[in-house]
């Protein structure tokens, strides 16, 4: 009789372990896009646009680029040959990818700063991770976009 008990003991144990092992990989392995390791390998703060009609950069006020905190940005607009773009319609929205959601903020770029540069306000990220800004182009060059990756 005591074998028996033992028997079913150890079977509970065994398949009380096995349950709580198979949580916790789940568990693990559904986490993953948590991580906040940055997108690899195209986190350039300058790029060309998606049909090169523009160069484009992006300067946050403060880095490394804070998390629920309202900030500036300065966008940096030139001509693929190298003119600077002062005068343009640009807007900006974003998200994370991973998670489905976009900027909690409606980011606008308000006045231009010469030289290429536009000021952007009201840039606030909610959480770390893999974020993605998204800038609409349209000045007398053409119509283009230019999108960045971002790792918090």
């Amino acid at each position: 009789m005591d074998s028996l008990r033992a028997t079913r003991s150890w079977r509970r144990v065994t398949a009380r372990s096995a349950f709580a092992i198979a949580l916790l990989s789940g568990l693990v392995m559904g986490c993953g896009h948590f991580r906040t390791d940055a997108p690899s390998p195209d986190i350039q703060t300058v790029k060309a646009s998606a049909h090169n009609l523009y160069r484009a950069s992006v300067r946050p006020d403060v880095t490394p680029i804070p998390v629920q905190r309202l900030q500036q940005w300065t966008l940096h607009l030139d001509t693929i040959d190298g003119q600077p773009v002062d005068t343009a319609t640009i807007t900006m929205d974003g998200g994370m990818p991973q998670h489905g959601h976009g900027l909690p903020t409606s980011p606008r770029v308000t006045r231009a700063l010469g030289n290429g540069d536009h000021l952007v306000e009201g840039v606030k990220f909610n959480m770390g991770g893999w974020w993605v800004v998204r800038f609409a182009i349209s000045s007398s060059a053409g119509t283009d976009t230019v999108t960045f990756n971002l790792g918090l």
